[in-house]
């Protein structure tokens, strides 16, 4: 494992399976979080007999996006490369984000510059994703200082468009689930409804989930082994075929 490369990675306590993998990257608003923070989720996962994979990725202001979005493209190469050592399933490789992780997750997959392999990942799933809409959401409100953004986004709308999933998304896109908070922020909203009348034509029968939380909370309830959503993951990995 490269330096560049920091993750934590979670097992089933069984070694005698070929086991799915998912990768969970850490929101944040692109400028705070640490993989650590999310230590009792991997586990969590883990005891469902997924392995876990929590990917760290430099923040904004010493990186900007497309640096950040490298280094998780970085952490699902490695993955696939090394997660047979782990007794896991190459062939089974999920990876999932909340908030800032969601759009970091899904733009390491879904824009072909980060040079991610056809079939590497076979599903996305994200937990109340920011940024999968940039380029609107800057149109309407342009990068400031205030939380880094003139940095994490620069003032250039071709870059807030190649950081945008939904221009990305075509006939082999990876399956979606996706969760959204009823009460979260306004512009999350927005950007999951956009996202899924882009993504629709091509995955049709893609519903989103809504839960009645707020933004944070979305994530915190993966900290409690007993939350529906690890049954819902499990699921969803057993119906991509």
């Amino acid at each position: 494992m490269g330096n560049e490369i920091k993750l934590n990675i979670f097992t089933p306590k069984k070694t005698d399976k070929n086991y799915p993998v998912l990768m969970f990257v850490h929101g944040g608003n692109w400028n705070t979080g640490n993989k650590k923070t999310y230590n009792l989720m991997g586990k969590n996962f883990a005891r469902k007999n997924i392995i876990a994979v929590i990917p760290d990725y430099t923040l904004s202001p010493n990186a900007d996006v497309d640096q950040m979005t490298k280094e998780v493209a970085a952490a699902i190469k490695f993955t696939k490369e090394n997660v047979q050592k782990y007794h896991g399933n190459p062939q089974k490789i999920f990876v999932s984000g909340h908030s800032a992780g969601g759009q970091l997750a899904a733009s390491a997959v879904m824009n072909p510059k980060f040079q991610i392999s056809e079939n590497t990942v076979s599903g996305i799933i994200l937990i109340d994703a920011a940024g999968i809409d940039m380029k609107n959401y800057l149109e309407q409100n342009p990068p400031t200082s205030e939380s880094n953004y003139d940095v994490t986004w620069s003032q250039d709308p071709q870059k807030w468009k190649e950081a945008s999933p939904i221009y990305f998304i075509n006939e082999k896109t990876p399956p979606f689930l996706i969760y959204v908070g009823e009460k979260t922020y306004p512009s999350i909203k927005v950007a999951n409804e956009n996202f899924l009348e882009a993504l629709h034509p091509f995955q049709p029968i893609v519903k989103p989930i809504f839960l009645n939380k707020k933004h944070v909370p979305m994530v915190v309830q993966y900290f409690f082994p007993w939350s529906k959503r690890f049954d819902e993951t499990l699921e969803f990995i057993k119906n991509v075929k």
